[in-house]
């Protein structure tokens, strides 16, 4: 059974674990073997290897429209 779960660059994303802000949804901003996250609370951005991301994301709350994409 595989349970991959299905995330996209700018999609904003439910963490686990709570940011030190309050917030828990990370935007994902930047994406390849490490991937760039930002906090939706307070702005601060995080880059953590892409294994340690799937591992700590609880799922997808907003996926990225086509024009967020194209940026």
């Amino acid at each position: 059974m595989t349970n991959e779960k299905k995330y996209g660059l700018h999609d904003v994303v439910q963490m686990k674990k709570g940011h030190p802000c309050g917030s828990n949804e990370m935007k994902i901003i930047r994406m390849g073997m490490d991937i760039r996250i930002k906090c939706v609370g307070c702005g601060h951005s995080v880059l953590i290897p892409r294994s340690k991301f799937e591992k700590k994301m609880k799922k997808v709350l907003h996926a990225a429209t086509p024009e967020e994409n194209e940026e």
